[in-house]
């Protein structure tokens, strides 16, 4: 039987749109004919005893036995009175034999009414062809669902990387690859998972809708409450809520949960994604250090049987322990600049100056380092390493360095060039964290609406006593990327933000 997907690439769009609804037209035909046969074309629950990847594994047992399994037709090719068809389930894909002798004259000709994105199930002996492939010789065929719609062509169809998007269902079904990335990922935060809790955490839930938008340095999403006539923001961070529940006493909780950030998207941005956040009491950034570089390495190991991986054709090894940096000594690397030396707010826009950065016409110096930081040193960190000590400015929400009051105890983990990890000894003196807020507050009034507002309430938990805290931060989706080796945010997210067609 033909492909009746397949399409030339040189046709437009609207014909290939109604080429579908022909192709829908003929199908719901096809239907009414199965249901005046006696044939449901939507079946009921079916118990399958394999999967096609169970069959093809167990060969050696199951050779000669009779098994049921189920999937999507993939393909249909009828050459008498036999049958060789194609079906696809979540194990990969297995050949069916039918022949009609065996499956009887009436039920055969129903064959006729099959198409290309049919569900059926089928019952018959494990057996393995001349040619040496492994299929079931099929006695009985339930039908299970009918495709009114056609899928894309399997080499062409889907190779519009706007539609495999848009339409993940079908991306999902023709090419196995994508596939396989989503199972990685469910597999990825699974060890995760099993990591914390086999370290004593405790996973928990908190609000997606805040009073305040705050624990990170974002633009928000803004919603409205009709009962209680409020605007209330969908968070951009879980750190807040988390911290009040080491305040209570919970000494050491995670969550892994969405977050959404109204800003730009682009190949390592989506406005909503994964995030994982972790407390612990008593700890600090060196815990954090520690926790984030053991639980990727055991993540890895556990998919990949290594510590060592290939991202975009090139080396990364996530074996322990990772390089630890300044954030000033990685600067004084990569350009020379040495911000130990440069203490006022004038010498550093002067080395901005000098050195081409970009920079506000008032910009301090916490935030010149930074500016540094991105433009010099960031691209250049390729494998596993940890910089160390930002500035206070940038770091609101952490504990001021002892031998440096500048300065804070906090890490951000890069890979790639790209952040992977951000982590802090936790500020839990409620009065500099005041501070800090009103120092946020002020960049919002000259126009910064990403800064953090004041918090009353976690202010009040401050108060209250939070005992001396490690705080981590992982982004899900960019740790998927790097382990199944996707160059795309929007490859490892299933249904990525896009905008509407028209």
């Amino acid at each position: 039987m033909a492909n009746e997907n397949e399409q030339n690439p040189q046709i437009s769009a609207e014909e290939i749109q109604k080429e579908s609804n022909d192709q829908r037209e003929v199908r719901i035909g096809k239907m009414n004919t199965l249901k005046e046969a006696g044939v449901d074309p939507f079946g009921s629950a079916f118990s399958r005893t394999h999967t096609s990847k169970e069959v093809k594994e167990t060969f050696n047992e199951l050779e000669g036995k009779q098994v049921t399994v189920c999937g999507r037709l993939l393909s249909i090719r009828r050459q008498g009175k036999t049958c060789f068809s194609t079906i696809t389930d979540i194990g990969g894909t297995i050949q069916l034999y039918i022949r009609k002798d065996v499956l009887g004259e009436e039920n055969y000709e129903l064959i006729k009414q099959w198409d290309v994105g049919d569900i059926i199930g089928a019952t018959g002996e494990v057996f393995q062809t001349h040619t040496g492939e492994i299929s079931v010789k099929a006695a009985q065929i339930t039908y299970l669902t009918k495709a009114l719609r056609p899928l894309p062509e399997k080499w062409h169809g889907l190779k519009d990387v706007d539609l495999r998007y848009r339409q993940r269902q079908l991306d999902l079904i023709v090419n196995p690859e994508v596939r396989e990335t989503f199972v990685t990922r469910s597999r990825i935060v699974s060890a995760m998972r099993r990591y914390l809790d086999g370290l004593g955490f405790l996973e928990v839930e908190t609000p997606v809708l805040h009073n305040i938008a705050g624990g990170a340095t974002a633009r928000p999403f803004i919603t409205h409450h009709n009962a209680l006539d409020i605007d209330l923001y969908l968070r951009i961070a879980l750190e807040l809520h988390l911290k009040r529940l080491i305040v209570g006493g919970l000494e050491k909780v995670y969550e892994i949960g969405r977050v959404f950030r109204n800003e730009g998207i682009s190949i390592r941005h989506n406005p909503e994604f994964t995030l994982m956040e972790l407390y612990e009491a008593y700890s600090d950034y060196n815990g954090m250090m520690e926790i984030t570089e053991n639980m990727i390495a055991a993540v890895c190991h556990e998919i990949h049987g290594t510590t060592e991986l290939t991202y975009e054709e090139t080396q990364i090894s996530f074996a322990t322990p990772w390089r630890r940096v300044t954030m000033l000594d990685a600067i004084c690397e990569a350009c020379g600049v040495d911000f130990n030396k440069i203490t006022t707010d004038e010498q550093a826009r002067a080395a901005a100056k000098e050195h081409h950065i970009e920079i506000e016409t008032d910009a301090d110096r916490g935030h010149i380092i930074n500016a540094f930081f991105e433009e010099k040193v960031e691209e250049t960190l390729i494998q596993p390493t940890f910089v160390m000590d930002y500035p206070i400015e940038i770091s609101p929400l952490t504990k001021r360095k002892q031998d440096d009051s500048q300065m804070t105890y906090r890490f951000e983990a890069f890979v790639y060039g790209r952040e992977l990890a951000n982590a802090y000894s936790e500020l839990n003196d409620p009065l500099d964290q005041r501070q800090r807020f009103e120092a946020q507050m002020d960049e919002r009034a000259k126009g910064n609406d990403e800064a953090n507002e004041t918090d009353e309430d976690f202010l009040r938990a401050l108060e209250q006593g939070m005992p001396p805290c490690g705080g981590l931060g992982i982004g899900i989706d960019r740790l998927v990327m790097f382990l199944t080796n996707s160059s795309s945010i929007r490859d490892v997210i299933l249904f990525p933000t896009l905008r509407p067609r028209d």
